[in-house]
Order: C-alpha cells, then sequence, then structure tokens
C-alpha cells in the first residue's frame, strides 16, 4: 500500500484546503455554549489553516448567528457569508462551498459542524486519505467516521441513523448496478459493515466538491426541508459519487456526548424519514424495494426492544417513508425473525 509522507500532507492541509463551517445560532437557552463552540472551533481550524480566508463561516440565516459570524469573520480574519432566510444546513455548505472553489488555490473542501465535536487536529487525516484514494487520479469523498454513534448522540438516535446508514447503502448499490459503475468499497474502514454516511466531518476532493455543491439542487420530489435540513449528509454523499468520486473513510474523535445538538430539537421520526427518502427517491428506487430494505434493516435493530417508543419510532420512520412514495401502511407486527 503506497501512502504520501506526512509532509505532502502538511503542505496540502495549510495550502490548498478549506473548511466550511455551517453555523446556526437561534435565540435559545443554550446561545452563549452554541457561540462559545464555534469561537472554539474557529480558533482550532486557524491553527491548522495556513491562510484564515480559507475558513468560512457560512451563517444559515440572518437572523440565526449572522452577527456572531460577521464578528468572528472581522475578528479573526476568516471569510463569512450569510444567507437571509434560514433553509438548513445544505444550504450554508452550499454557500461556502461556492466561495471557497471561487479560489484555483482550493484543492480540498472540509465540512465540519460548529458544535465542537469535529476536531480541527484531525482534519490531516482525512487530508490523507483523500490523498492516498484519489493517488490514480480518481476524485474522492473522505468520512470521518464515528467509532460509535449511540455514545455522543443517544440510543435512539444512533439507531435510527444505522439504518438510514444501511438503506443508504443498499440505495447506492442498486444505482451501481443499474449504472454499471461498480461501488468502490475499499478505501472505507471496515469497522461495522456500512460506512457512516451521517457524520458532520467530511473531505472533498476539489470535483467531488463541485458536483456535490455547485450543481443545481435536485429535490427529487420532496419538500425544502427534507433537503437542505434532514437529508443534507445524504446529499453531500449521493451528488459526489454520483460525480465520479471515490468514497474513503478514517475514524475520528467524538465526546462521548455531544455539548449541543441542533438535529437533537427536531421532529426526530420526520427527520430520520427524510434521510432515507431523498436518496432513494433521488437514485429512483422502486418502492417495493424501499420497502424489503425497509423491513431488512429494522428486524435487527435493538431499538424495537425499547418498548413502545422504539416500536413507536421505527413505524412512524416507515411509514413517512413509504408515503413519501404515495403509499399508505397500517401498523402491524415489526418484522423479524422468529427465533434469536
Amino acid at each position: 500500500m503506497s501512502a504520501g509522507s506526512y509532509d505532502e500532507g502538511v503542505r496540502a492541509l495549510r495550502e490548498v484546503t478549506g473548511v466550511v463551517v455551517p453555523t446556526y445560532l437561534p435565540e435559545n437557552p443554550e446561545r452563549a455554549l452554541q457561540v462559545r463552540l464555534l469561537e472554539e472551533t474557529v480558533r482550532a481550524f486557524l491553527r491548522e489553516l495556513g491562510d484564515p480566508s480559507h475558513l468560512v463561516l457560512s451563517a444559515d440565516g440572518e437572523d440565526c448567528g449572522a452577527d456572531v459570524v460577521r464578528e468572528l469573520a472581522r475578528h479573526c480574519g476568516c471569510s463569512a457569508v450569510v444567507h437571509g432566510r434560514n433553509l438548513g444546513k445544505l444550504h450554508a455548505v452550499r454557500l461556502g462551498a461556492r466561495l471557497l472553489l471561487e479560489s484555483s488555490a482550493v484543492q480540498y473542501v472540509a465540512v465540519a459542524d460548529n458544535d465542537g465535536d469535529h476536531f480541527a487536529n484531525e482534519l490531516l487525516n482525512l487530508v490523507r486519505c483523500a490523498q492516498h484514494a484519489s493517488r490514480e487520479g480518481a476524485e474522492a469523498l473522505v468520512i470521518g467516521g464515528r467509532l460509535s454513534r449511540h455514545r455522543p448522540m443517544g440510543f435512539l438516535r444512533g439507531e435510527q441513523e444505522e439504518l438510514a446508514c444501511r438503506v443508504l447503502l443498499d440505495a447506492l448499490r442498486y444505482d451501481a448496478a443499474l449504472t454499471g459503475r461498480p461501488l468502490r468499497l475499499d478505501h472505507v474502514l471496515a469497522v461495522e459493515d456500512f460506512p457512516d454516511f451521517h457524520s458532520g466531518y467530511k473531505l472533498f476532493t476539489r470535483a467531488a466538491a463541485t458536483a456535490a455543491f455547485l450543481r443545481e439542487p435536485v429535490l427529487a420530489g420532496t419538500s425544502e426541508t427534507c433537503y437542505y435540513r434532514h437529508a443534507c449528509e445524504a446529499a453531500m454523499v449521493v451528488e459526489a459519487l454520483q460525480g465520479g468520486a471515490v468514497l474513503a473513510s478514517v475514524l475520528r474523535s467524538t465526546f462521548n456526548e455531544q455539548p449541543v445538538s441542533t438535529f437533537g430539537r427536531l421532529d426526530r421520526s420526520a427527520l430520520a424519514a427524510d434521510m432515507i427518502s431523498w436518496p432513494l427517491l433521488r437514485l429512483k428506487v422502486p418502492a417495493s424495494f424501499a420497502r424489503v430494505w425497509l423491513d431488512n434493516h429494522i428486524s435487527r435493530l435493538q431499538l424495537g426492544t425499547l418498548a413502545p417508543l422504539g416500536r413507536g419510532e421505527l413505524f412512524a420512520i416507515r411509514r413517512q417513508v413509504l408515503a413519501a412514495y404515495g403509499e399508505d401502511t397500517k401498523e402491524g407486527p415489526l418484522p423479524g425473525p422468529l427465533f434469536v
């Protein structure tokens, strides 16, 4: 196995890597903590990057932290972009990536959340992984995969994200079979039997970022909330891979419990259903396949043993995903084997 040198990785990180930090700071009881975590995130990434302007703070809405973003950019020398209306994380990332890609010097675009749980000192590993994955001329998308989703997010959300990741992998394999473009997973660290698609720490080579963020958005018949807010991570993955990127991953650290969580305040079942629905519709997966995949993976989750809450969540997700296809489903027994 060939690998680039440490010096080459550091040079790429400091000279040709840009970072987008989507920010969402509405008025709420946690705002002071969120602002402090954003300030720490800015200081941490500025220590890694050679050019402060390669760090872009992208405010998702004029009334959702634009004042903080502008002041931080003025004080630290980083870049800032503000959208007047709050649409969702993906829109903020698209705006920030567009600004970075205006510079021909930027060859790698990283995305990291502003919650203090995406560590700048680990960005070098993502850069070196991208160099390794693209050594044969391919473009790359590198996921900073978590060793555990349950510990930082809690049991319920960890199970929901596992379901979304498993169905997305099925959808990507389905698309690969139809298009004749094999899905490469040889650069994905096999801690589990599916990649951590919904991790908020990602790095794109320039062409992969162009495919993910500069092309016209494809809502695939879903709502703006589904596309920009709920399915944002799935959209980044699907569009980068549709643009020809090779998927890769490295492990990254997380806190044992997230300091704050924006997604944690959303409707959980609607969030998970949209995370699943958008890629299925974008990749034109038939409802018959979606139904079987959901049942395949619901049957293996431990969430169904949490009665009645877990069972209710799984029924709600399944119902809402199939409703996106126009199907009306009724609750019944959870899918699964008779004996374990």
